[in-house]
């Protein structure tokens, strides 16, 4: 007999930044509490706000009698308001949560990961009277009751759930959304480090040093987009985030932005799966730390990019000319290592002589 499979209710979603977020669905066991309490949510405050309207519509109806029919309609108003855009604007403005879905942990989404948006979230919530048909009239049980009383029973949606591979209701399939568990884990694409530099300087990151969620996302997104952008503009980019790393790390101040990012990178998410200790041959003997700015080292240059352009393709090394700005007094060129791999191309033939003397400087025109 085959062992029985436990139920997977994770999917996963790819964002346009190649990151893939694995969520987990939330059932009909988790979505109903959320339901109720928002259901709680809303009379309290028909209530309440019924109660003050009442209160100040009783005190004018005792100068004129024209604001008790008023009141009246200020109460029906704000139950229609209430039962029918509170799910809406919970979910368009507060990342897809209501109170219930905020206290229960789950919190709505488009199917392709994306926030809700408020016409998906009007959509969903105008169609939720569909998923909780059919109704039953409590006069069944009890004929004392008027048969004006009715108890939704939610069959539709329950159905609609268990039939679909992401567990929408009526109301998710028409706006494209589906309810998940507010607890995602995402997963990257390995990048594959070419330059073995990258290993050495993440090793003297400190090991006490934390990245955060929204940091590690900030990191995973750089990698995957600085190939469509230029060296000026990486460093461009880069030197935001990497300023204030270089000041907590005590770095030096001529370390390229976009190889510190790229080193942050490897030891976020590569570093763990290396069993063996960072060469550090590739630095040369640099020292990234302040306190060894002036310590000699094998290379000429500061520390520089030589990441490849693609991921997971060999750098394109080219030769660049030094350039200095001293207004600025910053400095940059490629190292010299990268100037050994691409030696310069042999200089052409000379001209054939031609019967012309040659000028002087002293020639006119």
């Amino acid at each position: 007999m085959a062992a029985v499979q436990p139920l997977d209710t994770t999917i996963a979603v790819v964002t346009p930044e190649n990151i893939a977020f694995e969520y987990q669905l939330a059932g009909p066991f988790r979505r109903l509490p959320a339901y109720l309490i928002d259901l709680a949510v809303r009379w309290g405050v028909i209530v309440a706000v019924g109660l003050a309207i009442l209160i100040i519509g009783g005190m004018l109806s005792a100068l004129s009698t024209f604001y008790g029919p008023l009141t009246f309609a200020f109460i029906v108003i704000l139950i229609f308001v209430i039962n029918w855009f509170y799910g809406t604007i919970g979910e368009a403005y507060f990342n897809g949560r209501t109170v219930g879905k905020w206290f229960c942990g789950i919190r709505v989404i488009e199917v392709d990961g994306r926030p809700v948006s408020p016409r998906s979230a009007l959509l969903r919530n105008l169609l939720r009277i569909a998923d909780l048909a059919p109704v039953a009239a409590i006069n069944t049980w009890d004929p004392d009751v008027p048969p004006i009383y009715f108890i939704p029973t939610g069959i539709i949606g329950l159905v609609t759930m268990m039939m679909t591979e992401r567990m929408q209701r009526l109301g998710d399939l028409a706006a494209g959304t589906m309810v998940v568990v507010d607890e995602r884990k995402w997963q990257l694409p390995i990048a594959k480090v070419d330059d073995a530099r990258v290993p050495a300087l993440a090793s003297y990151v400190p090991g006490d040093y934390l990245v955060t969620r929204k940091m590690a996302r900030t990191l995973a997104t750089y990698v995957e987009r600085r190939h469509f952008l230029t060296p000026p503009r990486r460093r461009e980019v880069a030197r935001n985030l990497s300023d204030p790393l270089i000041e907590r790390f005590e770095f030096r101040q001529d370390i390229d932005p976009d190889l510190l990012l790229y080193a942050l990178y490897y030891k976020t998410f590569l570093a763990d799966s290396m069993t063996e200790p960072a060469d550090l041959g590739p630095l040369a003997g640099y020292s990234p730390l302040a306190k060894d700015a002036d310590k000699p080292s094998g290379l000429a240059e500061p520390l520089q990019s030589e990441i490849p352009d693609e991921l997971g393709k060999p750098a394109q090394r080219q030769p660049v000319q030094r350039r200095q700005t001293t207004q600025r007094g910053d400095v940059w060129s490629h190292s010299s290592s990268s100037a050994a791999a691409n030696p310069p191309p042999p200089a052409p033939a000379p001209a054939a002589p031609t019967s012309d003397p040659p000028r002087t400087a002293g020639d006119g025109q």
